[in-house]
């Protein structure tokens, strides 16, 4: 695995309740991985049969390792797939003309970016009535309003952590 400076891979116990909690919108899903630094969720993600999952980081490194990573697991010939290397609101903005089933958000903490990333979502109309959100952010941080017509699902905490699961009606 990469030892890129802030990168946080999600636990393993963290993911296998997450996707205990996708099981029922994971399978032929359009899933976007934004912050993917090593890419677990949208790889778990295209192993449990997702169509197509978009994975986005800001870090070159991390991100050519992402591609090698698909390589590796054939995920590039399996399933649609592509790595935006740069800053994720950036990319945000033009990354698809149709929206996501599933978008992961796992930003690095501390850096202000849970609120404007989802706001990027919205704004950019990358969710549609049944999409989910998996949200995850320092424990410490208050959870930003959320749009009326999101609501969380699934919500669970640790001393270093909150991660959620939010659906769009």
């Amino acid at each position: 695995m990469l030892n890129a400076e802030g990168l946080r891979p999600t636990t393993d116990r963290n993911k296998e309740t997450l996707f205990n909690w996708l099981m029922p919108y994971v399978n032929n899903a359009r899933c976007l991985d934004v912050f993917a630094g090593s890419g677990g969720l949208g790889l778990e993600a295209l192993s449990r049969y997702a169509s197509h999952c978009d994975f986005i980081e800001l870090d070159k490194q991390a991100a050519t390792q992402l591609k090698s990573n698909l390589t590796l697991v054939n995920a590039s010939n399996t399933a649609a797939t592509g790595v935006h290397q740069g800053d994720a609101l950036n990319i945000l903005k033009g990354i698809s003309d149709a929206p996501y089933d599933i978008i992961f958000v796992d930003p690095p903490f501390a850096k202000g970016l849970v609120a404007p990333t989802l706001a990027a979502i919205v704004d950019n109309n990358l969710v549609q009535s049944g999409s989910v959100i998996y949200l995850e952010h320092e424990s410490t941080l208050v959870t930003p309003l959320l749009p009326a017509h999101w609501n969380i699902i699934k919500d669970k905490q640790t001393s270093a952590l909150r991660y959620m699961l939010i659906e769009v009606n």
